[in-house]
């Protein structure tokens, strides 16, 4: 399908992930003009103790009700039309999901979070919380944080004002969690998720909040997706394994997506030059690659193990679930594989990158894997 020049760049600008990934994908000279705020910084006044108690900084949690977008859930498509997905019970398990970079504007380093916050950010973060958070819709509890997230061309410069936006976003997204855990049963197990800017925060809150702590054995997964956790130098500070079985937990799941042929060229070039969480460069230590499909690290599966992929709408704001849409293989570096391109939207990156729709590709086997972690997390716990 035929993707015009400047329309693929006004949509990365809106969507694309961020970091060093962003800029190697677009020339610093355009990227710039178009994202980095000429502004000077302005410092980021925490939030006052106990912000987080109002509803109003959170998309997602318990008492929203039916405008609580993770709560969105998709039907199946068949030859026969649209059949509605069985209603489940909900399993006895919280989940905290932080959203991607949707604030793209010049005007501040960091959205504001005031007077109803940039509408246009707030209507695309929905937006990704229904197709990304909604996977993790059979837990019983679901936290999505309004964070007053870096702006876009934050990740585009090597000015400290970038560092200062990034770091300003994650101190907000560590307050919503604390929150988060003393508003939740301590004997609830727990589920943390992300995606592109959402889980560069969650790698730093699970080396930070959650390793050698009491909340550790809560955990029953950390979905870190669309953002490279290095093997070597991640996951050690991180504290917690890679997932190498369908049924384990304490671990962490991770895959950046891509469809055949691949050019990954300059993305795995800026992961490569862009420090870890033990500050040391990654060189050419192999991301980690969860298979979605199966849960465990590596390998293959056919797409005949795909239970149903989320293929959207062009608005993004609605779709259904098509099984058996894509298989996939991760590489010797660290990469997902999908096959052939498949035709689930516009929003296909250079490079046949796929990162828009990391999650949604495996909607349900996603959600299939986090009920049966959690299910051995509770068996366990007997």
């Amino acid at each position: 399908m035929a993707r015009k020049f400047l329309y693929l760049v006004a949509f990365c600008i809106v969507l694309v992930i961020a970091g060093g990934f962003l800029l190697a994908l677009f020339p610093a000279q355009l990227t710039k003009w178009a994202s980095v705020p000429s502004v000077a910084f302005a410092p980021v006044k925490p939030l006052e103790a106990n912000a987080y108690e109002s509803p109003a900084l959170w998309y997602s949690r318990p008492g929203i009700g039916v405008k609580d977008p993770a709560r969105w859930q998709p039907a199946y498509a068949n030859d026969r039309g649209l059949l509605p997905t069985p209603a489940e019970p909900k399993q006895a398990f919280a989940v905290f999901f932080v959203h991607p970079t949707s604030y793209v504007n010049r005007a501040s380093w960091n959205a504001p979070l005031e007077n109803g916050g940039d509408p246009e950010a707030e209507r695309i973060a929905r937006i990704f919380l229904r197709g990304m958070a909604s996977p993790f819709n059979a837990a019983s509890e679901i936290w999505a944080p309004r964070y007053r997230q870096a702006t876009m061309g934050a990740f585009l410069t090597d000015a400290p004002e970038g560092r200062q936006a990034i770091d300003a976003a994650y101190a907000d997204v560590r307050e919503a969690f604390r929150y988060f855990l003393s508003s939740v049963d301590p004997k609830t197990p727990i589920v943390l998720a992300g995606h592109s800017q959402g889980a560069l925060h969650l790698k730093r809150l699970l080396a930070e909040e959650v390793k050698a702590t009491p909340v550790a054995k809560r955990l029953v997964a950390a979905y870190v997706i669309g953002w490279p956790v290095s093997t070597l130098h991640d996951l050690p500070a991180i504290g917690a394994p890679a997932c190498a079985a369908p049924d384990q937990t304490g671990c962490v799941l991770s895959w950046s997506s891509f469809a055949e042929p691949a050019d990954p060229a300059l993305v795995l070039d800026a992961y490569a030059n862009t420090p870890a969480l033990d500050g040391k460069l990654p060189g050419d230590d192999p991301m980690l690659c969860t298979n979605p499909l199966t849960g465990l690290i590596g390998g293959a599966a056919p797409a005949s193990a795909n239970l149903g992929t989320l293929v959207p709408e062009d608005s993004m704001e609605k779709g259904s679930l098509t099984p058996a849409l894509v298989p996939a293989k991760c590489d010797k570096r660290g990469l997902l594989l999908i096959g052939p391109p498949p035709e689930i939207g516009s929003y296909v990156l250079p490079g046949n990158n796929y990162h828009v729709y990391d999650l949604p590709l495996f909607w349900a086997n996603t959600k299939a894997d986090v009920i049966r972690r959690a299910e051995a997390w509770q068996a366990a716990a007997k």
